[in-house]
């Protein structure tokens, strides 16, 4: 990840997914490792290969499968990896790759949505406010709306429920996201108003 992918917000939506499919894993009694796996890889091309025209079958995400699958990674990976993007045409079948195309957009959404809030914090995000966020096109606007709502209908999950699920997915992971703001969880324990250790 790191060696293709100098961009900081794009590195911490990679983490961002892996938090989310994590918790999926967990919460569905899967492989954590391999969950959170795909989550981490699903876009580390993107800088390098960033597909303007979409094409199915060159840059991302199919030149990052074909670097993939020549390290080994796992073929429900590599398969979950090509479905989180829609113009490959690879059918989304299995959990992993269900999970994945439902939570990628929607971390993006709740990450813009933190960082607009005065604390710049996922502690301080709620589901009724991203469902706000997502009405408003103008905000956030690289966010496919559909693409939320069809990953949420894809997973059999109610959509403020997968929002809510997401949320928490990522508050956990907060500081590796750059989203404990200065107050986090409204202020933390032993730490003072500017988020500095007390």
């Amino acid at each position: 990840m790191h060696e293709y992918t100098s961009s900081d917000s794009l590195r911490k939506h990679m983490l961002a997914v892996e938090a989310a499919m994590r918790a999926y894993a967990r919460h569905y009694g899967e492989d954590e490792e391999r969950w959170g796996l795909a989550g981490l890889m699903h876009d580390f091309d993107y800088e390098r290969y960033p597909n303007a025209a979409h094409s199915a079958t060159e840059e991302h995400p199919a030149e990052g499968v074909r670097v993939l699958r020549g390290l080994g990674y796992p073929e429900d990976v590599l398969g979950a990896i090509l479905g989180h993007a829609g113009y490959t045409g690879v059918a989304r079948e299995t959990p992993i790759a269900k999970a994945l195309f439902a939570v990628d957009e929607l971390t993006g959404l709740i990450t813009a949505t933190a960082l607009v809030k005065p604390s710049r914090s996922v502690h301080d995000v709620e589901s009724k406010s991203v469902r706000k966020k997502m009405k408003d096109k103008a905000f956030a606007r690289g966010v496919s709306r559909e693409d939320v709502q069809l990953g949420a209908a894809e997973l059999g999950v109610e959509l403020d429920d997968h929002i809510r699920f997401v949320i928490e997915a990522m508050r956990g992971a907060a500081e590796e996201l750059g989203l404990a703001g200065s107050t986090a969880a409204g202020g933390a324990p032993g730490r003072d108003g500017t988020g500095d250790a007390v």
